[in-house]
């Protein structure tokens, strides 16, 4: 396989998660600024209340574009976050942006992957390219993300059921799979920098333990686990450590191993290369390995989690280093 079909395939499987993540990700984010209303109502005599600008800037800051947005926009304010966030082309990391990349390297590989493939991703982006803010605000945020988590649902399901499990597969499983033990990672950082002002064992800090779950369509699963036993301590364990949970970190690195293995190389040198990368991924298993959840808990200066999501990241480089053709691929 070419380097630029293996670096479009990765980057494929990246940006439709990395779209996914992020609609997810916002979605929780306005939740919480629901549940900070009502509770600040609540608090008002007391004048602890969170300013507005900065819960939206909490959104960016979470997406990691806090210096772009300011380059951009003079405040932070819900309609202008939204447009930046979902719909601005400006912005690398945009919903529309991330789709559009998946169907533009789509589009160079259409010979070489199912044609629903391109129908379903050339559908999503077309519906999204035509959204406007105010639709969004006037339909509610929450249902538009919902829309757009059963576009990347209609896309995966596609490429499960159609897709020969070949090269080309375990390229496009890769990227999703290492972008979402980055995602994971990145959802437990934000949500804890907004609960770094409450014990995790108070009332108030509820909202914010529940936000993790519902990041990660995982509190369904989660009650099956533990109950009604919602603790930093039981959350943290499942969506760390929880091998089962398809969205636990544990899971997608251990899920992104098996693909690597299974990519076959005929050049003697690449396969070199490719047995390092799989050691790399054995290694950040092996730290997962050898976390206990009262770990993550004591972790309040967030060392582990960005330890692990350093880790994340420099197995993205390191892929990026062996299969593609410039070296390092730009997110």
């Amino acid at each position: 396989m070419l380097n630029r079909n293996a670096e479009a395939l990765f980057w494929i499987g990246r940006y439709m998660e990395r779209a996914e993540n992020h609609a997810r990700l916002i979605d929780v984010h306005y939740h919480l600024h629901g549940e900070e209303a009502s509770l600040e109502s609540e608090d008002k005599q007391a004048g602890d209340t969170v300013e507005p600008y900065l819960k939206w800037a909490r959104i960016v800051d979470a997406l990691g574009s806090r210096e772009a947005y300011e380059q951009q926009y003079n405040n932070y304010n819900e309609r202008d976050v939204l447009f930046y966030t979902t719909l601005d082309r400006d912005n690398a990391n945009s919903l529309v942006s991330c789709v559009s990349h998946a169907r533009g390297n789509l589009r160079t590989l259409r010979e070489k992957v199912p044609s629903e493939m391109w129908d379903a991703t050339n559908a999503f982006y077309l519906w999204l390219r035509e959204k406007q803010p105010d639709d969004l605000l006037r339909e509610s945020p929450h249902l538009f993300f919902c829309r757009i988590k059963e576009w990347t649902a209609l896309f995966q399901g596609v490429s499960q059921s159609v897709m020969p499990r070949e090269n080309e597969w375990h390229f496009i499983e890769c990227g999703r799979y290492l972008e979402r033990s980055e995602n994971t990672l990145r959802i437990i950082k934000a949500i804890g920098n907004a609960a770094s002002g409450e014990s995790w064992n108070s009332s108030s800090a509820y909202p914010y333990l529940q936000a993790v779950l519902r990041s990660v369509s995982g509190y369904q699963a989660f009650r099956r686990y533990y109950a009604d036993g919602i603790s930093v301590e039981t959350i943290v364990e499942f969506v760390v450590l929880n091998a089962a949970f398809p969205r636990s970190l544990h899971f997608s690195l251990h899920t992104l191993d098996d693909h690597m293995r299974k990519i076959e190389l005929q050049d003697k040198q690449l396969r070199t290369a490719h047995e390092r990368v799989i050691r790399q991924v054995g290694k950040v298993k092996a730290d997962l390995a050898c976390l206990e959840r009262e770990d993550m808990v004591v972790d309040r200066s967030g060392a582990i989690v960005a330890h692990l999501l350093d880790a994340s990241q420099q197995l993205g480089m390191s892929f990026a280093k062996t299969f593609f053709r410039m070296g390092e691929a730009s997110a």
